[in-house]
């Protein structure tokens, strides 16, 4: 179809839609964007996508989906107000994360489902905080397949490790390190700074000691 300049498509940027339905599934979006940014921080090659719109079919804006985490390798970070997938070499995100509210029927995620096995997602994870259930489909030809067991399961294409404990879902790098909020984050730096401090001030005691011995402690170990 050709389209005259009074027929030209938009795409919109927005569905409407907030980003969650409360703080918890929220805080659950956050987590994984921010800690998958991290992840990924020095590979320039890597987009990691929150609440986006994704347009799949170039010519048609009624086939999106705005996946409350996406992550697409072999594509450039940057702003970007949708995921054109044909503006993007074509490129479909390979991993999608859904986090789950009580407002989500299941009738809404059999479609999703659907739509993310049709346009070519490898690695599908749904987590559902408040019931703490996890579930994950990974692409076995143009089939999107139930993972059985996905207590301890490693992402294929992102390296990092589910473990459903009886609180709640707990997520690792591939070092081993837990995914951690923005405030745990900020905790662990400010600690870090006080031994930092702590562990100068202790040197410079130490230094003011030696002196006062007549021993100059920049030549030690000279």
């Amino acid at each position: 179809m050709t389209l005259t300049p009074s027929r030209k498509l938009i795409y919109p940027d927005s569905d409407g839609q907030p980003m969650a339905d409360n703080t918890l599934q929220f805080r659950w979006i956050v987590l994984f964007k921010e800690n998958l940014e991290c992840l990924f921080r020095d590979n320039s090659d890597v987009f990691v996508g929150g609440d986006l719109l994704w347009y799949p079919v170039e010519g048609h804006p009624e086939i999106r989906v705005a996946p409350d985490v996406m992550v697409v390798f072999n594509r450039p970070k940057g702003e970007r107000g949708s995921y054109r997938q044909w503006e993007e070499n074509g490129i479909a995100p390979q991993v999608v994360l859904e986090i789950l509210s009580p407002g989500n029927r299941l009738a809404e995620m059999a479609k999703k489902l659907e739509f993310y096995e049709q346009y070519g997602v490898e690695e599908y994870y749904i987590y559902d905080p408040q019931l703490n259930e996890l579930n994950g489909y990974q692409r076995a030809g143009n089939r999107l397949r139930v993972i059985e067991e996905i207590n301890g399961w490693v992402s294929p294409r992102l390296g990092i490790r589910f473990e459903l404990n009886p609180d709640e879902l707990l997520v690792y790098y591939p070092n081993g390190k837990q995914f951690k909020t923005t405030v745990e984050l900020a905790q662990e730096l400010e600690q870090t700074q006080q031994e930092l401090l702590l562990e100068r001030r202790r040197a410079e005691r130490l230094a003011a000691y030696l002196r006062s011995q007549g021993i100059n402690p920049d030549e030690i170990g000279g």
